[in-house]
């Protein structure tokens, strides 16, 4: 080879041992106001749009990278996952079982429930930080209070919250009449002593970009909901509907998933409940938020770049990524894409694992092409749990756990490590994971390339110029992608699958910080758009393995930096293997627990 061409070797022959790591050095400027504005129009300039979106990719290395590379491996085009053992442990739910059936054989592998204390005037001398799943159905069944009641102090908080200054505007969509419309039919099934499931009268947010009937899907847009009305729930929304959940309306988000910290002109940007001031990470802002601050138990959002587990672990809550295609998408807005999964957002892991048992189940074509291992869920009463727990190997590649801006982060991080292998004897197994750049540049063309073709007629159409200006911005950048650099981050994310199922023959689970900061302040500048690629960088410093691979990926609260900013750890785990991470999530959650703060706005729904 000559010139600027170079090539790999097949990934077979590479010494993994070898490998280097690099850290990420972006180049991107930081805009708003006029200098953004400016910018997008050069970037929308048939003329000189192409030069500019040429140097910033050759200031990136992505055109070394993907355009003067050879690349001899296959290309992957969708996560292909090796055959996988069975977990242990579990207790197997069943897919096309009753989603009311797959709850209560959920709810049989939580340990017993204790309402001691919960209830009474101890609660002030020993505070808890979250009501669960089942303090609100215990708080129903026993008349302590009932779905009506709570759902006008739901509507009170949003009230409020919307009227704060600054206002924290969680929802696009909310209707005060549908709600009580919901709640009192939740109300009469425990009046007449028939509640559906643990999950009836449970109050849910759904993202802006799922559906749920009758409300809008907008995905954060001015114009969405006017080319793609709703007809009906998507089919996660109808599963949960069926186990009597109250929906509370639709979530705000970052423009059509097009960013990670949650800043939205369009309807206000969503605030860290923690601080104020801050950014929630996105693109599931609005989940996180209501979530965080006590307004509901659960939400569901999608990822499909962190936009899950990013504000989750931003505003100090558990934010479940399932494994690719494990829950059926229809009737969700990014369903085409190859790297995105729509997942609960919720305040402890044993109401992840109720909601995840609620709403997960494959399509049939996809039970097809990617021979899912059976939905199941660990049991966590029984009497082999700790040895289980015991056994756990836990992978952790140390230069790149380290690559944060604040060593307070991977530190506290590698604390909750030690908690779990001092408790329960897990090992911590070193770990290296090579091309982790190539593997952000081919996550970056695969879902930039995908989101820009299920936007791009609307956008020729003329829409762009009703978008945002950091969304324009970036869907002008995804256009310049040719189909030469989607194939190259196809045969790249083969390469990134065999590292890291190497890596598996090793360990059960990965474990790195969930972000590489905690959350950005807003600039008072940023309010009406902000484009700030290295900021994005560092809060997806850690994600791409779950979306570009497909793998199942959680985020635990463990503590907070000096700022009182909350840090989670991420686990990774094989295909397939939710009930493996959930039974760590689980323990590592206990562990820490009192490392963990309440967030400084909070609305207490349940007020017993």
């Amino acid at each position: 080879m000559s010139g600027k061409v170079k090539a790999m070797a097949p990934v077979e022959e590479v010494d993994i041992s070898a490998a280097r790591y690099e850290p990420l050095l972006l180049r991107a400027p930081r805009l708003t106001g006029f200098p953004l504005r400016a910018f997008v129009w050069l970037l929308e300039s048939p003329l000189l749009g192409p030069i500019v979106t040429s140097v910033l990719k050759k200031q990136n290395n992505m055109t070394q990278m993907l355009q003067h590379t050879v690349i001899p491996d296959r290309p992957m085009f969708f996560p292909e996952f090796p055959p996988q053992e069975p977990e242990q442990g579990v207790v197997i739910l069943g897919e096309d079982r009753d989603p009311v059936e797959r709850v209560e054989e959920a709810l049989q592998c939580l340990t017993p429930y204790d309402p001691s204390g919960r209830f009474t005037s101890s609660y002030e001398k020993n505070p808890f930080l979250y009501w669960k799943i089942r303090d609100f159905a215990h708080a129903y069944r026993s008349g302590i209070t009932t779905p009506s009641a709570v759902a006008e102090h739901v509507i009170a908080g949003v009230e409020e919250w919307n009227n704060k200054k600054p206002p924290m505007p969680m929802l696009i969509y909310f209707d005060a009449d549908d709600l009580r419309k919901q709640a009192n039919a939740s109300t009469k099934r425990f009046e007449q002593g028939s509640p559906i499931s643990v999950l009836d009268g449970i109050f849910f947010a759904i993202k802006d970009d799922i559906d749920c009937f009758p409300y809008p899907s907008k995905s954060a847009t001015t114009f969405f909901d006017k080319i793609r009305p709703v007809e009906k729930d998507a089919v996660l929304v109808a599963r949960l509907r069926k186990c009597g959940v109250i929906f509370i309306g639709k979530a705000n988000m970052h423009e059509l998933g097009i960013g990670v910290t949650g800043n939205n002109p369009n309807y206000g940007t969503v605030r860290n409940p923690h601080s104020i001031d801050r950014y929630t990470g996105a693109s599931s802002s609005g989940p996180a938020a209501l979530v965080s601050s006590g307004l509901c138990s659960a939400a569901i959002g999608t990822d499909a770049g962190g936009s899950v587990r990013i504000p989750s672990s931003l505003c100090g809550i558990v934010g479940l990524k399932t494994t690719f295609r494990r829950t059926d998408m229809t009737g969700v807005l990014c369903d085409a894409g190859t790297a995105a999964v729509a997942s609960p957002l919720t305040a402890s892991v044993e109401d992840s694992m109720l909601v995840y048992s609620a709403l997960a189940g494959c399509r049939p074509m996809d039970k097809l092409t990617l021979r899912p291992l059976p939905l199941c869920v660990p049991n966590l009463v029984s009497s082999e749990n700790n040895d289980i727990l015991q056994s756990v190997k836990v992978g952790k590649y140390t230069e790149w756990f380290h690559d944060v801006s604040d060593i307070e982060i991977s530190n506290t991080c590698e604390d909750a490590l030690s908690l779990l292998r001092n408790t329960f004897g897990c090992q911590i197994e070193e770990i290296i994971l090579p091309e982790l750049l190539e593997m952000r540049t081919a996550h970056l063309v695969t879902i930039g390339s995908e989101g820009f073709c299920q936007l791009n007629a609307h956008y020729q159409e003329g829409r762009r110029t009703e978008m945002t200006l950091d969304t324009r911005g970036s869907l002008a950048l995804f256009g310049s992608f040719t189909s030469a650099d989607y194939v190259a981050s196809q045969r790249l994310r083969r390469r990134m699958m065999y590292y890291h199922m190497e890596a598996f023959r090793k360990v059960d689970v990965i474990a790195t910080p969930t972000t590489g900061i905690t959350a950005p302040r807003i600039p008072p500048s940023a309010l009406k758009g902000e484009s700030d690629y290295i900021v994005s960088a560092k809060l997806m410093q850690f994600i791409v393995a779950g979306n570009l691979l497909g793998f199942p990926a959680i985020t635990v609260p463990v503590g907070h930096d000096k700022q009182g900013l909350p840090i989670g750890l991420q686990l990774i785990g094989r295909p397939w293997g939710e009930a493996s991470l959930l039974r760590v999530a689980s323990a590592v959650e206990e562990l820490c627990l009192k490392r963990r703060n309440r967030p400084s706005t909070f609305y207490d729904i349940l007020q017993t």
